[in-house]
Order: structure tokens, then sequence, then C-alpha cells
């Protein structure tokens, strides 16, 4: 059998998104030092809000700092079992354990003492977001403020519903103001929404490029790439990263310049990968398998319209469709309504959803099967995954599930994975490259 090679380089936009990473999560550590106003801010809540407070705010946001410690399994452990020891449940959101044990333990990843926000503003998007930011406002003795987050499929297009979250916003903007002492500026928090807007349509265009045969990213590469969109999404640096990637990307496409040498079968990957197994990833490299994304890198904050056929194309931005954008209320609304709009966002809600959005996304990047991580440690994105693995069993397309935990090490067996994994490729007829 002829096997076709590709020409493959690095990405030269790598150094970069890894620059953009180290300094997000060192202006973290040194914010207070540096006189700036940290906050604690939920990475899937409203991260430019306080943006409107100045110039010198920095998010400190509980996911990818609680994913970060998930990739270095030693002092992860040290930090869940900080967590249980206080009687927190193994079986809750792993990201929140290992958030919360770092900060009981008062330790940083990177070093020093755990940083401490001004205030807290969190939203309930999920079972544990919730409570997630309530404990670390008491914890830390520090205002906090709770927004609530309606998850009705088909909500998105009921105006009561964005006027609802724009009346909270708006209120917590004069919160904010109150226990801060500062003064709301709105072109500031306009420039923050619209390099939120633009920067992760960005990210969905460069997604939608891996549609092509053959990839031009793979999975691990995109791990990397879409960090800037989760932690730092209402930066100028981030629109201008995103803007350099996608005209690398074009280009890779054009050029036939792939992922992987040679492409002997495309996979879609569902669920939180373990941060600390990535290798699973260089693993099924030896199939010539190449992993095109998941849900959680294309859209935790990838920004996409979501069709009644299950398609998915980058959302169209608030000028776009005709919204104005004038009034501190435009904008509030033209947040809601982005936020609102999320389709993985609304799959957690109906299991249905998410097996529409499967099978079209298998069928529009051209996938040749799937796999899906039975994540303890996200129930929100677990749920329903049985439904999802049966309606794609239905469909003939060839799926293993395997069980494990995003960001605890104990929950799973790398041997187990291996094996899914082994048996996924001898089912679909692929076998190892040959040195």
């Amino acid at each position: 059998m002829t096997m076709t090679k590709y020409q493959t380089k690095p990405l030269e936009c790598w150094q970069k998104a890894k620059e953009l990473r180290l300094n997000y999560f060192k202006s973290v550590m040194t914010a207070k030092q540096d006189g700036k106003l940290l906050a604690m801010v939920d990475s899937g809540s409203f991260l430019e809000l306080p943006a409107g407070l100045g110039d010198d705010y920095v998010p400190f946001e509980g996911h990818p700092y609680g994913a970060s410690v998930g990739g270095d399994p030693a002092f992860s452990q040290r930090c869940v079992e900080a967590t249980e020891a206080r009687g927190f449940a193994r079986d809750m959101c792993a990201y929140t354990r290992n958030f919360w044990g770092s900060m009981f333990l008062n330790e940083y990843l990177y070093g020093g003492e755990f940083p401490k926000g001004e205030f807290a503003i969190w939203r309930s998007a999920c079972e544990s977001e919730g409570k997630f930011y309530q404990l670390v406002r008491d914890h830390m003795d520090i205002p906090g403020y709770a927004l609530d987050f309606p998850l009705l499929p088909g909500q998105e297009k009921d105006e009561d519903v964005l006027d609802y979250v724009v009346a909270q916003l708006g209120a917590c903007i004069k919160w904010m103001e109150k226990v801060t002492g500062r003064t709301f500026d709105d072109e500031k928090l306009l420039k923050a929404a619209n390099n939120h807007f633009q920067s992760t349509k960005i990210w969905a265009e460069i997604c939608a490029l891996n549609k092509t045969i053959p990839a031009p990213l793979d999975q691990k590469t995109i791990y990397t790439l879409y960090f800037p969109s989760v932690a730092l999404r209402h930066m100028p640096e981030t629109l201008q990263f995103y803007k350099e990637v996608l005209a690398e990307v074009k280009d890779r496409v054009a050029n036939k310049i792939a992922a992987l040498p040679v492409e002997q079968c495309r996979l879609w990957d569902d669920g939180i990968p373990p941060w600390y197994f990535l290798g699973l990833y260089r693993y099924l490299e030896q199939y010539g398998a190449v992993v095109l994304g998941s849900q959680y890198t294309y859209a935790l904050h990838g920004a996409w319209e979501d069709f009644p056929d299950g398609s998915w194309a980058p959302a169209r931005l608030p000028q776009e469709r005709g919204m104005p954008m004038k009034t501190r209320e435009d904008i509030l609304r033209a947040i809601a309504l982005w936020y609102e709009e999320k389709p993985m966002i609304r799959a957690m809600a109906l299991p249905e959803i998410k097996s529409r959005q499967l099978l079209r996304i298998v069928q529009d990047w051209h996938a040749d099967g799937v796999m899906m991580h039975s994540n303890r440690g996200c129930p929100g994105l677990s749920f329903g995954q049985v439904e999802n693995y049966l309606a794609l069993q239905k469909a003939g397309i060839p799926t293993i599930i395997y069980e494990g935990n995003a960001a605890d090490k104990r929950e799973l067996s790398e041997a187990q994975v291996i094996d899914r994994i082994d048996g996924l490729m001898e089912r679909m007829g692929i076998k190892k490259l040959r040195g």
C-alpha cells in the first residue's frame, strides 16, 4: 500500500503562544508587587467586564490554572489531597480541587505564595462553578459577586434572558466601582469586548481550517494555541496573535503542510484530556492518526453559531448583525449574547444536542472515528456521554470511551487508554507505521 507523505514544519507562531501563556501566569504572580488590580475571575465568565476598571487589570482564572496544576502530577496530588482533607468529595471538579488545594497550601505552581485578588466575580454555568469562587471569596476574605447564567437550550434567542443577564452585568459594574473605589470606563470595556469578539471568532476560523485534508493542526498543538482564547481573550495582543496564527494556518492549507507526515485516519476528541498524559497523542501518531480537535478546544471560547442541523460556522460579530455598540447597555447586550450562544455550553444541558453536534462535526471535519474521555473530573462535560456514544455507534462511527480524570492522575490507567486506542485502530484496520 502506497502512503501519501506530506510536508511538515514547526509552527512559526509556536514560541509566541508559549510566551503569552508564560507571561500570563507571571503577571498573576507579580500583580500585587507591580501595583496592578488582581481579580479572581471564573475563566468561563465575563472576563472582559473588569477591564473597565483600568488597563492594570489582571484576571486570575481558575480553570486554566487548575489544568496547569494537573500537568504537574506530584503537585496536583498534594493539592487534591489538601482539598479532600477539608471534606470535599473526590468526584467533584478536578480543576476546582487543584485550585482550592493550591490556595489552601498557599503555594503557587510557578513559585511563591498563592496570589490573592482584591475581589472575585463568577457565574453559575455548571455544577461546581457556582461554589468555586464562593469558597475562594470566603477563604481570602475578599468581596465577591455571583452572576446567574441560564442554560436552557434556545434561550440565546430569548430577549427576556438577555435582559436578565444584562441587568446583572450592569449591577456588577456598580458593585465593582463600590468595592474598588474606581470609576468604570465604558470605552475600556468596549475595547476589551471587541478584542474578545474578534479573537474568539478568528479562533473559530482557525479551527474550521482543520476540515482540510491533510489537517494543518493536531490536538496537542491546538492545546497550546487555544490558551489565549481562554485566559487572555480580552487583550489586544491576543487578537494580534490569532491574526498571525490564521495567516500561518491558511498558508499551511494552501501548501499542504500537514500536522503529521502520514495521515492514515482522522479522529475527533470528546472531552478534556488527562493533562498529565498528553503522551496519548504521541502514541496515536505511531498509527498516523491525527486528532483534529474537540468541542472543548474549538468551542470553550471559540465563537460559533450553531445551526439546527448541528453544523457550526464562525460567529458573526455584533457589528455584522447590526447590533449598536454606543451605550453601556449596548455593549453588555452584545457580551451577553456572545456568551449565551456558545454551542458547547448548551450541549451540557441535553445529550441529544451534543449528539447532533458530534454527528455533524464528524461529517464536516471528515473524521473517521471518535475517542471519548469519560472524565470524572468534569461531570458537566461527561453528562450524557453514554447517549452520545450510542448515537455515534448507531451511525456506524467507530468510537471508544476511556475512563479517567482531567487533572487527577489517581483516576486514570494509562494502560487502559493505550489498550482502547489499539482496539479502535484494529477495528478501523489501521496498522502502526514502520520506522
